[in-house]
């Protein structure tokens, strides 16, 4: 790919879309491979606790850590360009809505909201979870952090089980739009096809939504289903 093929794809407007889309997509099958894993914390906490130091002490780590970055950081940039240039395109203060039938809701018109809001809880959930309270177990000889108490003693705050649901709720609304949205930018959007896409993605992001949110609610519960107290 030439120099000035690679500049017409990040300059343009269909360009930014294109690479907004991929990025999407993939941050939307790391948010399911992380919640497969994080599953693992409900099953068994050597297991759970087996998989992060497997996950940590992984040289890989770092690398997969950067690409992931800066596949958010690209997703972020060209998410917040794109809608700067969509306001300078619509000066008007007040205008008419359309329901085209392919994405004017709310979820749609609270894409650039959500997407800040999902944002301040990434960097908050991380600062926790990876320099939180070192507390460490040890596993057929093997010593490792125990996350799996740090999640444990986290979720004992309905607090935080509530913030945590919310931008869960939150983060499906964004899914519902944004990935079939992202199909639609990559040129998938024929009428045969569309609206099983539509239907595909309304499903991926109640999983997530309903996946993640699951954890912390049994967690915060498991005392009382078991008999015991806070």
């Amino acid at each position: 790919m030439s120099p000035t093929c690679c500049h017409s794809i990040f300059t343009s407007s269909v360009g930014r879309k294109y690479i907004m889309a991929i990025t999407g997509l993939m941050l939307s099958g790391f948010l399911l491979v992380h919640l497969i894993g994080n599953y693992l914390l409900l099953i068994d906490p050597a297991l759970f606790n087996a998989y992060a130091h497997k996950l940590t002490t992984n040289p890989l780590i770092y690398g997969a850590e950067a690409i992931l970055i800066l596949i958010f950081l690209t997703h972020i940039s060209l998410a917040i360009k794109l809608t700067l240039e969509n306001r300078q395109a619509r000066p008007q203060k007040y205008y008419v809505r359309k329901l085209s039938g392919r994405g004017a809701t709310w979820a749609s018109s609270t894409m650039p909201y959500t997407g800040i809001l999902i944002l301040i809880f990434l960097v908050l959930h991380l600062i926790h979870f990876k320099y939180g309270a070192l507390y460490y177990a040890t596993y057929d000889g093997v010593e490792m952090r125990d996350l799996h108490r740090l999640v444990i003693e986290f979720f004992q705050l309905p607090l935080h089980v509530a913030i945590y649901v919310a931008t869960m709720v939150l983060t499906g609304f964004h899914l519902s739009h944004g990935f079939w949205s992202a199909f639609q930018s990559l040129g998938f959007d024929h009428p045969n096809y569309f609206g099983l896409i539509k239907k595909i993605s309304l499903l991926y992001a109640i999983v997530i939504a309903v996946g993640y949110s699951f954890i912390p609610v049994w967690v915060y519960l498991s005392p009382y289903i078991a008999g015991g107290t806070h």
